[in-house]
């Protein structure tokens, strides 16, 4: 895990697929949902997948990093309520 300058914690993943619901939180409406696996030291994996809001438009196989940041998310998905917790915070160039 990474600490930028604003003090806010990313975390690199690589996405593993999509998730498909049938039924959906209202700030989800509209939103891509995947799930990534977190990776630790040399890409290995780190802890359990977790499911993250996608509006950059990454991937099956993309590293990315993603955040943890709920002010920033629920700016993102217009409502305070939402139950998500990750969003991707950007694509890793290879």
């Amino acid at each position: 895990m990474w600490i930028n300058g604003d003090g806010l914690s990313m975390q690199l993943a690589k996405i593993q697929g999509k998730v498909t619901c049938t039924v959906r939180h209202q700030s989800f409406t509209g939103q891509k949902l995947l799930i990534c696996q977190p990776l630790g030291c040399e890409q290995t994996p780190y802890g359990d997948p977790l499911i993250v809001i996608d509006h950059l438009g990454a991937g099956l196989g993309d590293l990315v990093f993603i955040c943890s940041d709920s002010r920033r998310l629920r700016v993102l998905v217009g409502d305070n309520t939402t139950p998500i917790r990750w969003f991707v915070q950007g694509i890793v160039d290879e």
